[in-house]
């Protein structure tokens, strides 16, 4: 790894993103480390446009494995969410090389497609974590500052306060865990502290799909369950007359995992750095 400027890929495995966010992170990160600024590269792929997609499938996959296998780069960071990383991560997934593993995987909401099929190939250096498309949020420096804090190794406020090196932990949203189980990209999550949030789903789509992440069997053998923030809820008709809280305690009880309190995770500028597995002093 280089010792002196971390070198920073970017790419965009689902939708595109707005070319502004490069200055406005680039800015961000020499004000606060304006003697050892980080080298951010954006894959040129992050501002292809394919229908909803940065890129066919093809482009993005390729994209993914440019930054993953090169060893020049100490860290992939996902530019942002919305929807693509599952049509890519078996075929990312044959492709990644052994030399991928030695830097570090940082994204959340539809990134958790790819970090899943990741950490179940035995891949250490990932989190659930902002990404650079944050920074165009009210507010959105303060996440995004976290994240570049984390990566340059700052990380004592970034990280979610219940993470310690005693528990392993995982963080994924809600709706894109529940896409994941039962596929190739499962990982073992056996004795892990489980993070999960989620943003603009029904709270009958939030039912539907505890009902599938706890009833799996890989899931249950997690050592609990903490919720996240669940925000831009949708109206139900008729009231679901339950809360997101309310809907996990009742499948944790129902499965027998422990239900373990609330995450400072979400998709907001609070959003904290969760690592998966314990995490790294390095």
């Amino acid at each position: 790894m280089h010792q002196n400027k971390l070198l920073i890929g970017v790419v965009a495995p689902g939708s595109r993103i707005d070319s502004a966010i490069v200055d406005k992170v680039a800015d961000l990160a020499s004000r606060l480390y304006p003697d050892q600024t980080p080298e951010i590269v954006y894959h040129p792929q992050c501002f292809l446009s394919s229908g909803h997609f940065a890129g066919d499938d093809a482009q993005r996959t390729a994209a993914f494995l440019e930054i993953a296998n090169d060893e020049r780069f100490d860290a992939l960071w996902f530019a942002r969410g919305g929807y693509g990383s599952c049509r890519i991560a078996e075929d990312v997934m044959a492709g990644i090389t052994d030399r991928a593993r030695r830097k570090r995987y940082l994204g959340y909401s539809d990134a958790g497609s790819l970090l899943a099929g990741l950490y179940a190939r035995g891949f250490t250096r990932l989190a659930h974590a902002p990404m650079p498309a944050d920074i165009l949020r009210p507010g959105g420096e303060a996440a995004v500052a976290r994240a570049l804090g984390y990566l340059m190794g700052q990380s004592e406020d970034a990280i979610e306060p219940s993470v310690s090196t005693d528990t392993k932990t995982a963080a994924f949203n809600i709706t894109i865990l529940s896409h994941v189980l039962g596929t190739p990209l499962q990982p073992d999550l056996t004795g892990h502290v489980l993070m999960l949030e989620e943003v603009s789903e029904h709270m009958y789509r939030i039912d539907r799909a505890m009902f599938h992440i706890t009833g799996n069997p890989g899931i249950r053998r997690v050592a609990g369950i903490m919720l996240g923030r669940c925000s831009q809820i949708p109206r139900n008709e008729p009231d679901f007359a339950q809360t997101e809280e309310d809907v996990v305690r009742h499948w944790c009880a129902r499965s027998g995992i422990p239900y373990l309190g609330r995450a400072d995770i979400g998709h907001d500028i609070d959003n904290k750095i969760v690592p998966f597995g314990r995490p790294l002093s390095d």
